[in-house]
């Protein structure tokens, strides 16, 4: 059995973002929130939000043990880029994206 949860555009790079959930993939949901609680950026305070939803929904819909959870899937899609300009060296434009990311956190029994 599986329960899943999404965040959808999060004001974070994917870049950023991957590098957090490279590390708890695959991990034990309490081995993978004591990696969240001691990382102090933002894409770990959103990814720990998703987990938290995904073992609620595990919990609450499913009626799954939070004991025996483990991350099964973890990834980060790019999301919509908001695309800035402001004015650069000899009256050119330049571009500055600021990028978003969509986080999926799916957890299961062992």
């Amino acid at each position: 059995m599986e329960a899943k949860a999404i965040a959808k555009t999060l004001r974070v790079s994917p870049i950023k973002a991957r590098l957090v959930i490279d590390l708890i993939r695959g991990k034990e949901v309490s081995t993978a929130l004591n990696i969240l609680n001691n990382m102090n950026n933002k894409s770990a305070r959103l990814a720990k939000k998703v987990l938290d939803s995904a073992v609620s929904n595990a919990v609450n819909n499913f009626g799954m043990d939070k004991d025996t959870l483990f991350v099964s899937e973890a990834r980060v899609d790019a999301g919509p880029v908001l695309k800035r300009h402001m004015f650069d060296s000899r009256s050119h434009i330049g571009h500055k994206d600021k990028r978003t990311s969509h986080i999926v956190i799916v957890v299961s029994n062992k």
